[in-house]
């Protein structure tokens, strides 16, 4: 007998007849001679009418109380699948996170997982139930409600997969698997069979939004086996898995873009030692996320600095980055909104030579300037103009080899 825990998004469980498809699919599953435990997020569009209600309220809420509001969402969903489950002749007990103890820290609207004490839910294993948890969710060390952050059922549902050392955890969702890119962008995507927990964990933190990345750190971590599948066909999905052999002869695997991106340059930046720790030592202590970050080289003393952050972050970081300037002497600021990043990922980068002038010379080709580059072992990152994002998209698509085989004739 396997263990099998299954993640069931919002889209999946929308409204009560998806939620009778969830109900379905769970007990063929215990069927088939799986113990199942199912995780489920709230209904598609609840946790964003509960935010709506926290601003009607105040422009500023208490974290603590928006976690206490937010997670409501999920105890109705859990509720109303195992009641479903229940109506369909199966057996089910619903858990919200602080019943089977998912402990986190007590960073509110996004905490991260400390340890699951699983006891519960093998209890009610053992009685042949099948397992309905509230993602999203957990309690901290004081017992305060805490929530995981966007997506973050993903990670409810990878951290009880690896506390259970589950045979399979499944994430069900919209889409079928994962894809060489996005098929709204690229017609010519092709979904993937499988693919490696490491490009899988660039491509979701370059902008793929088919899983949480913390999700795959934990699937990475604790070596879980992490389908994607829909919840609306039988497809048998995407396997996220354990790098092997046969993976690096396929040099690049994706390609992911991101226009939430904005970038700041300053101008004139003294170079000496301390100056750059002081610049972004003043965006972290206003939690503001930096990615690209590239100096040119220095002359009579002076460089140029330019970084990208989040596009929502920009007039915060704007201001930050002002005072700064300042502050150390430096030239004027520039920002640019936009920008987006086109990545290409894939871990036969490590075997083969020529991967990132590829990736130029297509762009060149296209007439699309590359402003910043970042690079790794297994992906390479561009910032373009925003408006090319979907060209670039395409032709890198083309160029490495991701389209469609044609059909036969």
């Amino acid at each position: 007998m396997a263990l099998i825990v299954q993640k069931y998004g919002g889209t999946s469980v929308g409204d009560i007849d998806r939620i009778k498809n969830v109900a379905r699919r769970c007990i063929a599953a215990q069927a088939a001679g799986n113990d199942v435990v199912v995780v489920v997020s709230a209904m598609s569009g609840e946790t964003n009418r509960l935010l709506k209600l926290v601003s009607q309220i105040t422009d500023r809420p208490s974290e603590r109380e928006q976690d206490v509001v937010v997670a409501t969402g999920e105890q109705v969903s859990i509720g109303l699948v195992a009641m479903a489950i229940q109506s369909q002749g199966g057996q089910a007990t619903s858990f919200m996170g602080h019943q089977v103890q998912i402990v986190t820290d007590s960073t509110f609207s996004k905490a991260r997982i400390k340890r699951i004490d699983a006891e519960k839910i093998v209890e009610a294993l053992k009685q042949k139930h099948i397992v309905v948890v509230a993602g999203f969710q957990g309690q901290d060390e004081q017992g305060n409600v805490t929530t995981l952050g966007r997506g973050g059922s993903d990670t409810t549902a990878v951290a009880l997969a690896a506390a259970l050392k589950a045979d399979a955890c499944e994430i069900y969702t919209d889409v079928d698997g994962v894809y060489t890119t996005d098929p709204n962008v690229c017609p010519a995507a092709r979904k993937l069979d499988r693919i490696s927990y490491e490009e899988m964990l660039d491509l979701a933190s370059l902008g793929a939004k088919v899983l949480q990345i913390r999700s795959v750190e934990f699937a990475m971590k604790y070596k879980v086996p992490l389908w994607v599948k829909s919840s609306f066909t039988d497809d048998p999905g995407t396997l996220v898995c354990e790098e092997d052999k046969s993976m690096e002869n396929v040099v690049v695997s994706g390609i992911a873009y991101d226009k939430n991106e904005a970038k700041l340059a300053i101008n004139g930046v003294p170079d000496t030692p301390g100056v750059a720790a002081k610049i972004f030592g003043a965006l972290d202590s206003q939690n503001i996320v930096v990615d690209l970050i590239v100096q040119t080289a220095s002359r009579e003393g002076r460089t140029d600095l330019s970084f990208t952050v989040g596009k929502t972050d920009l007039p915060k970081a704007r201001e930050t980055v002002e005072r700064v300037a300042k502050e150390i002497h430096a030239g004027g600021v520039e920002t640019d909104g936009e920008v987006a990043k086109v990545s290409i990922v894939g871990v036969g980068m490590r075997n083969h030579s020529g991967v990132a002038a590829k990736m130029f010379q297509v762009l060149a080709s296209e007439g699309i300037n590359i402003q910043l580059i970042s690079t790794s072992e297994i992906k390479v990152t561009c910032l373009i103009h925003s408006k090319y994002t979907e060209l670039a998209v395409r032709a890198l698509h083309t160029a490495f080899g991701l389209d469609k085989a044609p059909a036969a004739s």
